[in-house]
């Protein structure tokens, strides 16, 4: 037989529990793009943090993005949380998150220290050096050649090289370099990669990360020449 104290702990917790509030069902989210993408502005905010981890994507070409996406998916490029979150999304709907972002055009973050900031007087202008002229003796063609005399990016599908930090910069050229990072073939940044030495990837990203961003810059409609290269990833991008 149960004692008095348990009955009146019983009944205690039963009065409890009648004095608890019954929970509304959660409001319904709106079906939109910008709930959808929710999930990507925790690392791509609106006020971007301009760390080595999480790079600018606002603004980039839309056909740069989305190839992005589908080497994410595809398994070209590889970070777990990019491949799990769009390892199930089709082509269209990459294309309208790729839309999304090259609409977006908020303020630069300030610039991150980083590698740059131990950059040499040499490494600087071994760097700009690679940017403007290139260098022939290595069959590297000049970074304004393909992402456009500002830096800016050319549609559709190159992206611009301003805003990003140096330690980013180095680390995708370490990634293509150790083909942990591709794109469709012919990889033309892969093979650019392969041609550089360690000082020259530290040199332009340092010049690159120390360019103060025109935050009413926007990506050329196209380049003034054909490229020097034949890249897959502008054929994949239409």
């Amino acid at each position: 037989m149960r004692t008095v104290s348990a009955l009146r702990l019983s009944a205690t917790l039963l009065l409890a529990g009648l004095a608890t509030p019954i929970l509304a069902p959660a409001a319904a989210l709106p079906d939109t793009l910008e709930q959808r993408i929710a999930a990507c502005l925790a690392c791509h905010s609106v006020k971007e943090r301009g760390d080595a981890y999480f790079p600018r994507i606002a603004g980039k070409p839309a056909g740069y993005l989305y190839n992005q996406l589908r080497n994410f998916r595809d398994g070209r490029r590889h970070y777990p949380l990019m491949s799990y979150m769009v390892e199930h999304l089709p082509d269209a709907y990459l294309r309208e998150i790729a839309d999304y972002f090259a609409a977006q055009h908020p303020p630069y973050a300030a610039a991150s220290a980083g590698s740059a900031d131990r950059a040499t007087d040499a490494q600087l202008t071994r760097g700009e050096a690679l940017i403007r002229q290139g260098d022939p003796a290595k069959k590297v063609p000049a970074c304004v050649a393909c992402h456009g005399s500002a830096l800016t990016g050319v549609e559709p599908a190159i992206p611009g090289l301003l805003g990003l930090p140096s330690d980013y910069i180095n680390a995708q050229f370490g990634n293509w370099k150790n083909r942990s990072r591709r794109a469709a073939a012919p990889d033309c940044m892969a093979d650019i990669a392969a041609r550089l030495s360690e000082n020259d990837i530290a040199s332009l990203s340092a010049w690159l990360a120390r360019q103060p961003p025109d935050a009413a810059a926007r990506p050329a409609a196209s380049l003034p020449q054909a490229s020097p290269l034949r890249c897959g990833s502008m054929e994949a991008s239409q």
